[in-house]
């Protein structure tokens, strides 16, 4: 397999390239872009909400229970059914007293504090066996459990007591609370007191990231108190989600933050910008240095991809048959993708074939804006030495003023040539390239100083006169020693008396100017040349 070249596994082979005598066949250099390099784009790093704050939406509140299940353990409040009948006959619903005990005539105070529910008939059962030897039957149910009332405070945006069920976690009674205030409260210092004592202490990032639920049972009385919010720092970028991130103890650093925010496989580096000893902090690390950095209050981090990726897109237009956006490796050229390319030999023109980049747009819109800028500083600095040189100049600078405004808004069109007499250079591909294959053309356009601006037929034996007649002839600043052609393959010459006029050229038709009416005129003619040649449009004063 040629050297930069990649398979596509599992692909389907595009259709063959049956140009006769294709100089570029070799092995098809496509491959697969990741599906996270399609995901990945910039981040705005801003105050995202904490982590965890959508456990709070009502869903655990709205799901009160009242532990009327098997294991349920039966305290005082409980209220008990229970049917006896046989050699005693006895119907009534009971409450449990403070002291554990429901209290059955000729039987007694019968303890069922502590029993599970599912072992409450054996329990009361054995109770009557041991007065009644025979002949007795009876039927215990558990109608309601005595609701827990639990505490909420610390920074909840709903202090208060609320009631649930003995088996109700702390994420029931925080929803109930209206959730955990998000600039001042702790998602991972979570504390249930019970007589002053602290009994137990929940992080909820461990439920978010393991599932693990808040254990031990709540009683009446006890008071779930959130604690004050950790050192948190601001996390964006290649992650899943991005939100405040609260650390825990003394140690919060890079692989604690990593562990929690689960980089996608993207990111390469890491970007921290904070304050350390009141001053303005920024570092930039790779990812694996980055989990031995200790983070502070308040750091801002983007997880960044500052890597090159194995594969860049390149989109073809223009005459062809296949798609229009092509992944190949890196080091793909131009012919190693053309012998890809399926095209119609009757239709496309090869010879024609050009590039448009993106670095070349850009390098172009700064070569016409430093002209222009030029320009605008000629006019305005020129001095004028009586009053009607004074309103002449005044007069130009409103002139070039707005040619200025209007020429910026052009975009170049970045063509780089790659086809010269027949022949196309094997560049190496860049990002973002886009291949442009012409369709061969039987017209000839003519633009810029003309009457009418229109596309001609071409003819064999027509020159460049007759073209422009057939656009209603020169207007009067034409400038007819300065005419460009501009050819399918991008490139653009002057007319001169050799030029020949080939099928699908644009002619570009200058203005003229009065070098004594301008006294800025070879920056003028300058600046016009430079727009024509970038966008392929004439513009006048």
């Amino acid at each position: 397999m040629p050297e930069g070249l990649a398979p596509q596994p599992n692909a389907q082979q595009p259709p063959p390239l049956y140009v006769p005598g294709n100089p570029w066949s070799r092995e098809r250099p496509f491959t697969t872009i990741p599906a996270w390099a399609q995901r990945v784009s910039p981040s705005d790093i801003v105050a995202f909400p904490p982590f965890g704050a959508n456990l709070f939406q009502g869903y655990f509140a709205g799901t009160y229970y009242d532990g009327l299940n098997a294991d349920y353990v039966i305290m005082p409040g409980d209220r008990i059914l229970i049917h006896i009948w046989g050699a005693h006959t006895y119907s009534d619903t009971l409450m449990v007293d403070q002291q554990g005990n429901i209290f059955l005539p000729e039987v007694g105070p019968v303890l069922v504090a502590g029993v599970r529910n599912g072992q409450l008939q054996g329990h009361i059962r054995g109770y009557l066996a041991s007065t009644f030897k025979s002949n007795i039957q009876m039927y215990a149910n558990l109608l309601t459990a005595q609701p827990v009332a639990v505490y909420v405070t610390g920074f909840v945006n709903r202090p208060g007591r609320y009631a649930g069920g003995m088996n109700d976690s702390v994420l029931y009674y925080l929803d109930r609370a209206g959730g955990i205030i998000p600039e001042r409260g702790s998602y991972r210092s979570i504390l249930v007191q019970r007589r002053g004592k602290t009994v137990s202490k929940t992080d909820l990032y461990s439920f978010i990231l393991a599932g693990q639920l808040p254990g031990g049972a709540l009683r009446d009385g006890d008071v779930i108190v959130v604690g004050p919010k950790g050192d948190s720092v601001i996390a964006g970028g290649l992650i899943p989600q991005q939100a405040a991130y609260e650390g825990i103890g003394t140690a919060f650093n890079g692989a604690a933050l990593i562990r929690m925010a689960a980089p996608l496989p993207a990111a390469s580096h890491v970007s921290v910008s904070g304050s350390r000893n009141s001053t303005p902090f920024h570092v930039y690390l790779p990812l694996r240095e980055f989990g031995r950095f200790a983070l502070a209050q308040g750091d801002r981090v983007e997880f960044l991809a500052d890597k090159p990726g194995e594969t860049i897109m390149v989109s073809v237009t223009g005459s062809t048959l296949g798609g229009t956006r092509y992944p190949v490796k890196r080091s793909t050229t131009l012919r190693g993708l053309l012998a890809h390319i399926p095209v119609d030999a009757e239709l496309a023109n090869l010879s024609g074939i050009y590039l448009k980049r993106k670095t070349v747009v850009e390098l172009q819109k700064k070569v016409i804006a430093d002209a222009l800028y030029r320009l605008e500083h000629s006019v305005l600095i020129t001095t004028s030495h009586t009053a009607e040189e004074a309103a002449i100049r005044v007069r130009e600078a409103e002139l070039v003023q707005n040619f200025v405004q209007r020429a910026a808004n052009l975009e170049p069109d970045g063509v780089v040539v790659v086809t010269r007499a027949g022949q196309t250079a094997d560049i190496i591909l860049e990002d973002g390239d886009e291949v442009v294959i012409p369709q061969k053309s039987d017209i000839v356009q003519v633009a810029g100083e003309v009457m009418i601006p229109k596309a001609v037929v071409y003819g064999d034996k027509l020159g460049v006169k007759a073209y422009v007649a057939g656009a209603g002839g020169f207007t009067d600043r034409a400038d007819t020693r300065n005419i460009l052609v501009v050819h399918p393959n991008g490139e653009i010459q002057r007319v001169g008396e050799t030029t020949k006029v080939l099928p699908g050229d644009l002619l570009l038709i200058m203005p003229r100017y009065d070098a004594k009416g301008f006294q800025i005129f070879k920056d003028l003619v300058q600046v016009l040349y430079q727009i024509a040649i970038a966008t392929r449009v004439v513009l006048t004063i």
